[in-house]
This record gives C-alpha cells, sequence and structure tokens, in this order.
C-alpha cells in the first residue's frame, strides 16, 4: 500500500464568489490549509487568529501562494468583545459573511486523575464555548441575509477512546452535538451548519499536545499507514462550505482512514 500523499488538487472555483471567515488560521495547520484552499477556490477570506506575527505570516504566504491577501482580525475566541469585534471586521472588510469556519481548539494530554480544573475549563472554553461564542456572533447575521453556511472542526475522538484526551474528546463531542442541534434551528433561516472529525492531520504544531510516539502509533492505525495532509481535510471543509454540499446540514463527516 502506498503511503505517499496525493497530488496537490486543482482549484475549481468552488467558493467563486463566496465570503468566509476563519479561526486560528495562522500557523501551518487545518486552519491555514483551510484559509489557502478556501482562496484557492475563489473565495474572499478573513482569517483570525491569537499569534499577531504568526498571524501576519500566514497572510503574507497565502498572498504568495495564491496572489490574494486575505484580511486579518486578531481575536481570541475566549473573549466575547473580541468575537463580537471580529464579527464586526468581518462584515466591515468582506461586506458579509457567507461562510464561518470554527476551527480554533485547544488541545493536551492529561489523565483524569490527574486533570485540573483550570486544564480542563481552558480546553472546553476555546474548543466548544469558543466554537458557541463565534457561532452566536454570525448567525444573527446570517439569519437576516437568510443564507449562509457554518462548518465547525470536531474530531473522530467524539467517539474514539484516547488515553489522556478525556477534556479534548469530551470538547469535540461538544462540538459535534452543538453542530446537530444549531443545524435544525438555522434550516428554517436558510442556514447550514456541518462538521468534519478529522483523525489525524499532521502538522509541526501537533506535537507539542501530543507524544511522538503516541503520534507513530496512531499513524499505524490509519487504512493508508499516513497521517492526512492538513489539506485534505480542508478540502471536505471547502465542500462543505460550497453550494455542492447545499442539502447537508447537521451532518459531522469523519475525515479518516481509521476504523473502529
Amino acid at each position: 500500500m502506498s503511503k505517499t500523499v496525493p497530488e496537490y488538487p486543482v482549484a475549481k472555483d468552488l467558493l467563486a464568489g463566496k465570503t468566509v471567515l476563519i479561526t486560528a488560521a495562522a500557523g501551518t495547520g487545518i486552519g491555514f490549509s483551510t484559509a489557502r484552499r478556501c482562496t484557492e477556490e475563489g473565495a474572499t477570506v478573513m482569517i483570525s487568529d491569537l499569534h499577531e506575527r504568526r498571524l501576519g505570516e500566514a497572510a503574507d504566504e497565502i498572498e504568495r501562494l495564491c496572489g490574494r491577501r486575505p484580511a486579518t482580525q486578531l481575536a481570541s475566541v475566549t473573549d466575547q468583545t473580541q468575537v463580537d469585534a471580529l464579527a464586526e471586521a468581518a462584515i466591515g472588510a468582506l461586506g458579509h459573511i457567507d461562510v464561518l469556519i470554527n476551527n480554533a481548539g485547544l488541545g493536551g494530554t492529561a489523565n483524569v486523575v490527574d486533570m485540573t480544573d483550570e486544564q480542563w475549563a481552558a480546553i472546553l472554553d476555546v474548543t466548544l464555548t469558543g466554537t458557541f461564542r463565534m457561532s452566536r456572533a454570525v448567525l444573527g447575521h446570517m439569519y437576516e441575509r437568510e443564507q449562509g453556511a457554518i462548518v465547525n472542526n470536531a474530531s473522530v475522538l467524539a467517539w474514539r477512546a484516547q488515553a489522556g484526551q478525556s477534556a479534548y474528546a469530551a470538547a469535540k463531542a461538544g462540538v459535534g452535538a452543538l453542530t446537530r442541534s444549531t443545524a435544525i434551528e438555522a434550516a428554517e433561516h436558510g442556514v447550514r451548519v456541518n462538521a468534519v472529525s478529522p483523525s489525524l492531520a499532521m502538522h509541526k504544531f501537533l506535537s507539542k499536545a501530543i507524544p511522538q510516539d503516541t503520534l507513530d502509533e496512531l499513524v499505524e492505525l490509519e487504512a493508508f499507514k499516513r497521517s492526512a495532509a492538513t489539506w485534505e481535510v480542508a478540502n471536505v471543509m471547502v465542500f462543505l462550505a460550497s453550494d455542492y454540499a447545499s442539502y447537508m446540514t447537521g451532518e459531522v463527516i469523519a475525515v479518516s482512514s481509521q476504523h473502529p
């Protein structure tokens, strides 16, 4: 079996004319790849992150790769004032928000017996409550326009057991439940809400949250015997954001080659 990552996809203008706001898009992870793929697929994009230097570097790199620079805004999804300011800035810069991609999340490895309240709360605040805050800030705008799509980043850990990941798994399970319930509320307003659940998408920041020997073991569980490239996850986010997914809402799609 080949462990080779396939060739990078040729853009098809799947998001031509759309505007997209993406959280946690600095660095080398899924958020950056999603911002790049959205730009390549014709969208006008705003990216947000906590880290000013990395956010600027991400915008520079997208401009270099795509010929168009995304708008940027510093924001923490743990602060409602900053979340509201981000939504307002995106509307100001983009004109409106067609797509919100909730990518912000916080990981960490700790067994339940050793975990502090502070560790638990921090992971849930960013990963689950941050997704709620951003959705709440943008949904009213989408309801007024009677159109829009939200794509959340969940995880297969929502239903697969992995030691040391109880807080992250609980938060991501919550993202899946939030996705399904919000989708029912939003449907009458013409707004779709879906999520992706990656299994393992390797990037340089992942090893800060998960030990390398654990990552090596997880790779061996994948059917393709490799991790996903971050852009392979981003492709599914682009699909869910596009009109090709017009009849899909409340779905949580696993981007995975690992099976229970």
